[in-house]
């Protein structure tokens, strides 16, 4: 009976301790999310990509430095979409928005919720991270500035947005 007694106690505590390590990783990401909700972030032209790509730095802000370094993929895109860049060295010229109206953001809510999901959004497949580039860490007051160099697949993107309805197809006419 003590034998069948401690195997029960020890499962109990496995399933508790493996709740509470659950727990704490969606807290970290939902931690996350918050910071980037605002969508605080800089983005860089560092180069010529692929056809159809742009390699970028994106610079993140958060309190925590890990917290920045998650969110630098979604930011990379999210800047692609709404923000654009200027021209600058190294060949890249100016990049417009994909998306030229900022309240599309606000009238397609419950899509953008989607494609920017904690949980691996689909924003996922149109960036990847340079593992070769060591991220560029600044303290910045109380929080941490962390530029980030990613690609993003531009091409691919447009063509989902325009599948989604929220841009219109380039040959659709003005």
């Amino acid at each position: 009976m003590k034998r069948i007694i401690n195997k029960a106690t020890i499962l109990t505590v496995i399933f508790i301790a493996f709740g509470l390590v659950s727990n704490a990783q969606l807290s970290k990401k939902r931690k996350a999310q918050k910071d980037t909700k605002a969508w605080r972030y800089e983005i860089e032209c560092v180069g010529i990509g692929k056809a159809g790509t742009k390699v970028i730095k994106v610079w993140s802000y958060s309190k925590k430095a890990k917290v920045a370094v998650a969110q630098a993929k979604k930011n990379a895109v999210h800047g692609i979409m709404f923000q654009g860049y200027t021209g600058g060295g190294q060949g890249c010229t100016s990049q417009r928005p994909l998306i030229n109206d900022p309240s599309i953001e606000q009238q397609k809510e419950e899509f953008f919720d989607n494609f920017f999901n904690i949980n691996g959004g689909k924003y996922m497949k149109f960036v990847s991270h340079s593992s070769d580039a060591t991220p560029t860490v600044m303290k910045v007051g109380k929080e941490y500035k962390i530029g980030i160099v990613v690609t993003v697949m531009t091409n691919l993107l447009r063509k989902d947005l325009e599948k989604a309805g929220v841009v219109k197809g380039l040959s659709s006419g003005f």
